[in-house]
């Protein structure tokens, strides 16, 4: 009798941290170190930001942070089909400047993040998706940032996604909110960007309920 009553606790236990897993909305952000949090805690990253303001603003969600250092749009690709094995209700895209610093083809980035999105809806037709701009400076070239900086506004108003023109907004060349590096935020740089995309997520929330 006793060893049948520690089962049916543990799987009243189990079923019960299963059923409030399912009801958790999932935000995915698959990014590069910006969203990885490179030098700083990944509790200070703008993702962990996010869902602290969704948990605090809405229903319950989680946020996987899907950023690695070093990522380009064609590594992100490749990750993104493994972390949509589990459905997300919001995608953000936060990809490319790799492929900026790198001088790789912005026809490449954009068939790339096209892919993305294709991939995203596929997996989850109601999807929503967020892509985030991104800036080169200008010693790439006059027409190289030019045809970078397109793709993104492009993309977003073709596939009507919602759009951050620019992650870094406030917070690129600024000394007090980057690292020594001045290329990765600091803590204080999360918070700004936190509250940048936080501007564009907080009105799709009501769609998805």
């Amino acid at each position: 009798m006793i060893g049948a009553s520690i089962c049916l606790l543990i799987n009243l236990v189990f079923f019960e941290k299963s059923a409030a897993e399912t009801s958790l909305k999932r935000l995915v952000i698959l990014g590069d170190s910006l969203t990885a949090g490179y030098g700083i805690a990944k509790a200070d990253a703008y993702p962990a930001l996010l869902e602290a303001r969704l948990n605090a603003n809405s229903t319950a969600w989680s946020v996987a942070n899907g950023g690695r250092s070093g990522d380009t749009t064609k590594n992100g690709l490749a990750r993104l089909r493994w972390l949509m094995k589990k459905p997300a209700d919001v995608l953000m895209i936060a990809l490319g400047g790799n492929d900026g610093l790198r001088g790789l083809s912005s026809e490449e980035m954009r068939k790339n993040l096209k892919a993305m999105i294709d991939l995203a809806r596929k997996t989850k037709p109601d999807i929503q998706i967020i892509l985030a701009g991104m800036q080169m400076p200008d010693n790439m070239g006059a027409n190289y940032v030019k045809a970078f900086q397109a793709v993104f506004t492009e993309l977003a108003q073709e596939e009507k996604l919602a759009f951050v023109p620019f992650l870094l907004d406030g917070v690129a060349g600024e000394d007090a909110l980057n690292q020594d590096d001045r290329i990765h935020p600091n803590e204080d740089g999360h918070k700004k960007m936190a509250v940048t995309v936080w501007k564009v997520l907080k009105p799709l929330l009501s769609k998805g309920e």
